[in-house]
């Protein structure tokens, strides 16, 4: 490889913040909304145009494990409220553009210092190792913002991984990531007419999937992905999840740009071949696609603790548990000449298991915290916690760690949890 040397430069400190969160997806926002709530200075930076990445940018359009109180059981009345979600279970549909404005809303309402369209590009370290600075490129140029403690909520242990932390990627010994997906938005489908396709809150979706791939194949069409999920958002308009992107890495930008283009064109002809046979698909259009394609695996940073698939087994309990999870294994196959469904790990029998607090803290960089899918667990764990339910509640235990840490002047992993779990509970309370 041929390289071009840049030269060093000063990066300007655009400011000292006590907690800096990287990435604003459901656990980053979570994570910002705690911090500031419990008295910290809170700086989040975020890639796209809007905060709730795959909730918002991603178009997922669909919580799954959203009974967690705090700040996910807020956002659960807030959308109630608004008139934005349909379903009252464990997952449930909403508006993305209501999910878009609400979490601005907490957020501003919370204190929270925004800044999107911004990319982490490196970490600052003192002599010790210890995380200092956050730099970032934007259309403000390099940049680098000051903090006590930081949370890497960046789906993919982007901040971890620059400031040099430990991880895993993929199923261990082969290295095998689930596939990405792009989620698109539909309309111009009578919701009666199409119910026995439907994937509706509240009930079982196997047989409706099973129908729509059976009209997908009269159409002429064979998915990428095998159980293709129409579901209603209200009106006659719904999200459709039909596409699996194999082999592609989250971390490589050629990878993700290949699967993106790949995606937007089976959605297209997908939504094409519907709408060729007349009925009650013959006015159906597609509307919109994701920003961003959703990432399914990316690193698994090395914590203090890392969450295993025997702690699913055996339904494991902690002191200083934040989350208590009750989805079993998920894993999208990793092989589509197996299936282009699910991995028969799904199959295995597991308990609900919790999260402990050790688990967020990254074993290698003092000061580290990470939040959402990237935090330390097995590659089977992770197909279980990586739930964006399950991502947010991470979040707010993250901030609220973040915050009494910073407050304390001392690291996360020297904070006993006999202090930790009051603040978190103040926090729940209050939401």
């Amino acid at each position: 490889m041929i390289y071009y040397h840049e030269s060093a430069r000063d990066i300007p400190i655009v400011e000292e913040a006590d907690v800096v969160v990287c990435g604003a997806g459901p656990a980053g926002v979570a994570a910002a909304i705690a911090a500031a709530r419990s008295g910290a200075k809170t700086r989040l930076l975020e890639l796209q145009g809007c905060l709730g990445g795959m909730w918002t940018a991603g178009l997922i359009s669909w919580v799954i494990e959203s009974k967690h109180p705090g700040i996910m059981q807020e956002i659960n009345a807030e959308l109630d409220r608004r008139g934005a979600r349909l379903g009252r279970g464990r997952d449930y549909a909403y508006d993305p553009e209501v999910m878009k404005l609400l979490l601005e809303e907490l957020c501003v309402k919370a204190g929270v210092h925004i800044q999107m369209h911004t990319r982490v590009v490196a970490a600052g370290q003192d002599g010790a190792g210890r995380i200092t600075h956050a730099i970032t490129e934007s259309a403000s140029g390099r940049q680098a913002w000051a903090g006590r403690v930081f949370i890497d909520a960046t789906g993919n242990g982007d901040l971890a991984a620059l400031a040099g932390c430990g991880f895993d990627v993929g199923r261990e010994g082969t290295g095998e990531t689930q596939p990405m997906g792009l989620i698109c938005l539909v309309a111009g489908v009578d919701m009666e007419a199409a119910r026995p396709f439907l994937c509706l809150p509240d009930e079982g979706h196997q047989e409706a999937k099973r129908l729509m791939l059976a009209e997908l194949q009269r159409a002429g069409v064979s998915p990428s992905y095998a159980a293709p999920s129409l579901f209603p958002l209200g009106g006659d308009l719904y999200v459709f999840s039909t596409n699996h992107e194999y082999g592609v890495s989250g971390m490589d930008a050629a990878d993700l740009t290949r699967a993106t283009i790949h995606a937007r064109a089976e959605l297209h002809q997908i939504v094409n071949g519907l709408r060729s046979l007349g009925g009650i698909w013959r006015h159906m259009r597609l509307v919109a696609t994701g920003a961003h394609i959703g990432i399914r695996e990316g690193r698994r940073i090395h914590g203090l603790y890392q969450v295993s698939r025997e702690d699913l087994l055996r339904g494991v309990r902690h002191e200083d548990a934040v989350c208590r999870v009750t989805v079993g294994i998920d894993v999208h196959s990793t092989d589509p000449k197996t299936t282009k469904a699910y991995s028969a790990e799904n199959r295995t029998r597991t308990l609900p298991y919790d999260i402990p607090l050790r688990a967020l803290i990254a074993r290698d960089v003092p000061g580290l915290l990470m939040a959402g899918r990237c935090i330390s667990g097995d590659f089977l764990a992770h197909a279980s916690y990586r739930m964006t339910g399950t991502s947010a509640t991470l979040g707010q235990a993250a901030g609220v760690l973040a915050a009494v840490a910073a407050r304390q002047e001392t690291l996360p992993a020297n904070v006993p949890w006999s202090e930790v779990r009051p603040a978190l509970q103040a926090i729940i309370e209050s939401a």
